[in-house]
């Protein structure tokens, strides 16, 4: 089973994402802030990041830093809602990110990007 970490702060998003991503049969390690989503990257070795931009205590923009330094196979999509971020989006890009999806999002469509990492 492919291993998933979801680092997301939007409670209401980590809970239909972990039971959307369960349902297409992936194993979900949730995060619910950057520090947190930084310690559980070398414990779960996930087949796959989801991370947002903006959360406390470690951006997305650092975990992306961090993980492509330490674990550069690891795939990362980023999700934010777009805005005063655009330009985050782009210094994520720089960083490493392998795609980008805004908020709010088409469920299908993320499951489908998904896909085409794991």
């Amino acid at each position: 089973m492919k291993k998933i970490l979801l680092i997301e702060d939007d409670h209401l998003i980590v809970k239909i994402l972990d039971f959307i991503l369960k349902k297409e049969g992936y194993e979900i390690h949730i995060a619910n802030d950057g520090k947190d989503g930084i310690e559980k990257i070398g414990k779960t070795l996930p087949d796959l990041i989801i991370t947002d931009i903006m959360m406390p205590y470690k951006s997305g923009l650092q975990i992306t830093a961090y993980s492509k330094k330490n674990y550069p196979s690891i795939p990362i999509i980023m999700i934010s809602v777009l805005g005063k971020e655009d330009l985050r989006v782009i210094e994520g890009f720089k960083l490493g990110v392998d795609d980008f999806i805004a908020k709010p999002f088409n469920y299908p469509e993320l499951v489908f990007r998904i896909k085409r990492f794991v």
